[in-house]
Formats: structure tokens, C-alpha cells, sequence
């Protein structure tokens, strides 16, 4: 049986939401720990920082060439992308 559209509509709205949530969480996670490792106190440029971020996350991964792109990497240094990015 085919779930009317309206269905389908209500069940991204709230995928949407609960990735809003673990998104939200994830991020105050690593915040928290990036200020803890002192971070917070390094003056360095957002794009240089989000290399490095992705260099620490594929040496986790194992070296992998595969790279999952950050919303951050999309958008030049500075630039909003309609999320609150601090921690």
C-alpha cells in the first residue's frame, strides 16, 4: 500500500527535526570537547581549522580517501550558513 503524499510530507518534517536535534547535540559535543583541548584560544582562520578537522576525522576513519564535506566547507571563511556555529 502507497503512503498518501501528505504522509510522506509529515514523516520528513519530522526526520528533519530529529536531525536538527542530533546535529545540535553532535555539535555542542565536539564544542565542548574542542574547548577543553583549548582550542577556543587559537586564533586561526575557519578554513584552516576545518582542514584540520577534516584530517583528524579521516585518520579516525582509517585514511580514507572518502570525505564527507561539512556544511562549513561549503561556505567561505566567515560566511553564515544560517546555523548557529559556535559551541
Amino acid at each position: 500500500m502507497r503512503k498518501p503524499s501528505s504522509k510522506i510530507k509529515e514523516d520528513i518534517a519530522r526526520l528533519q527535526e530529529q536531525l536538527k536535534v542530533a546535529e545540535t547535540r553532535e555539535a555542542e559535543r565536539i564544542g565542548r570537547l574542542a574547548l577543553k583541548a583549548g582550542l577556543g584560544e587559537i586564533e586561526i582562520d575557519d578554513a584552516k581549522l576545518v582542514q584540520a578537522f577534516e584530517d583528524l576525522a579521516k585518520r579516525f576513519r582509517g585514511g580514507s580517501s572518502e570525505t564527507r564535506k561539512s556544511p562549513l566547507t561549503q561556505n567561505p571563511a566567515g560566511a553564515s550558513s544560517g546555523a548557529n556555529n559556535e559551541a
